[in-house]
């Protein structure tokens, strides 16, 4: 599945997207597959209380299923103004 990340996850993963292989069956078990790869993943999921997720380019929780999902984009809350 393609995995996006924006603004200041992008920062600190270091990239803004990228095809993973995974077998997680919810967004929270791909984030934690993501920490376990390297550090800088970690860093940047150390609090998802800070982050948004979207699934196909709908809003997601983080218990959301992932079956059948082909996007998944991890983004700061954004504000209005």
């Amino acid at each position: 599945m393609q995995v996006l990340y924006f603004a200041w996850v992008r920062e600190r993963v270091g990239i803004p997207r990228e095809e993973v292989e995974t077998s997680a069956a919810t967004v929270n078990d791909l984030v934690a597959e993501l920490r376990a790869r390297e550090e800088r993943y970690e860093v940047a999921f150390a609090d998802t209380s800070a982050l948004r997720v979207a699934l196909d380019q709908e809003l997601a929780e983080f218990d959301a299923p992932l079956s059948g999902v082909r996007e998944v984009a991890f983004f700061p809350p954004m504000t209005g103004g």
